[in-house]
């Protein structure tokens, strides 16, 4: 293993630490708890919007912290689900007359733990509702899942229900948002080569030089198939066809397309695919109105890139038109 790295147990609250020096005005946190929050937040009449999983999808979730977004998150360790007591003090330091939104992706270990969480903040009268995400149209049930998994099509349900919240729209309001919003995004991912945790040392499943895994979970979890590497419009049109028959998408249809990297691919491979993802889609008789192009949700340092595609309506547009700030920023 090669990394920058000290002891790796505290790999999390290191980097977690360094997160929260560089954005000072923006966020505050709880080491104890690995936990994030807007230093502005909570707000008696706004909902908070609140998420937490493993660590090592960076910039999801707590990088993804800041006005128009989530008002705070709790971390894991990497590739593991954060301990019932910090999504517990998560909920607690955010909550308002107004509720609280917990956005959890669809896996095991992070489902109990917030359920969990939340059977404590309602039995203290705190006003709390969860909303799963499962955008992964690769495999319906996975190592670590019940249905499909939640991947990057997250960030869309982030960001439109961070927008609600900023706009004073009541939880309800913001819970079906939520759910309009992932009843209407689906992602599939390919992954070249594994992936290390710092506390496992070695990579956390083998593939060869020569292989792909279509269909990837965020984890490393099987996807569709272990196939030979083919060329980059290959891939792309294997995921696009995946995706684009699931809704379905059609022609007509206005839409958001993303080309997310999973850590360990240049940009320069990402705006390869999505050129041609962008082609297949006006193709197909789609309107691109909104292109995201980087790293969104990783799997540490994968190699790999996932496509999603949310089909746009004039609401779910203007929540992703909305301003946003986060930790994530690139300058």
């Amino acid at each position: 293993m090669k990394k920058f790295v000290n002891d790796p147990a505290n790999f999390v609250p290191e980097f977690m630490a360094g997160v929260l020096a560089a954005n000072p005005d923006l966020l505050e946190g709880n080491v104890e708890f690995q936990m994030v929050k807007r230093k502005d937040r909570p707000v008696a009449d706004k909902v908070s919007i609140v998420q937490g999983s493993g660590s090592g999808h960076e910039p999801a979730h707590m990088m993804a912290v800041g006005p128009g977004m989530l008002d705070g998150a709790c971390q894991g360790p990497v590739f593991a689900a954060p301990p019932v007591d910090a999504c517990y003090e998560t909920i607690k330091a955010l909550a308002t007359p107004a509720g609280v939104l917990v956005l959890v992706n669809n896996y095991q270990g992070d489902r109990m733990a917030w359920d969990m969480a939340c059977e404590m903040a309602e039995a203290e009268d705190i006003k709390v509702k969860q909303f799963i995400i499962n955008d992964d149209v690769a495999v319906k049930d996975s190592l670590y899942t019940v249905g499909r998994r939640g991947v990057a099509g997250n960030f869309f349900v982030m960001k439109a229900c961070g927008a609600a919240a900023a706009a004073g729209k009541s939880l309800d309001e913001i819970l079906a948002v939520a759910e309009k919003v992932n009843n209407n995004v689906r992602t599939m991912g390919v992954a070249l080569t594994s992936c290390t945790p710092p506390a496992k040392g070695t990579p956390i499943f083998e593939i060869g030089d020569d292989e792909m895994e279509v269909g990837i979970g965020i984890h490393g979890e099987p996807g569709r198939e272990r196939t030979k590497i083919t060329n980059a419009d290959a891939i792309t049109e294997t995921l696009f066809d995946a995706v684009a028959v699931d809704l379905p998408f059609a022609s007509g249809d206005r839409i958001a397309l993303m080309i997310n990297g999973l850590g360990g691919t240049t940009p320069a491979e990402l705006y390869l695919l999505y050129g041609k993802a962008h082609s297949l889609a006006e193709g197909k008789g789609m309107t691109v109105a909104k292109n995201y192009v980087g790293e969104y949700c990783t799997s540490l340092e994968m190699a790999g890139a996932s496509l999603t595609m949310l089909k746009l309506d004039a609401e779910i547009e203007g929540y992703l038109n909305a301003p946003a700030e986060i930790a994530a920023r690139v300058f």
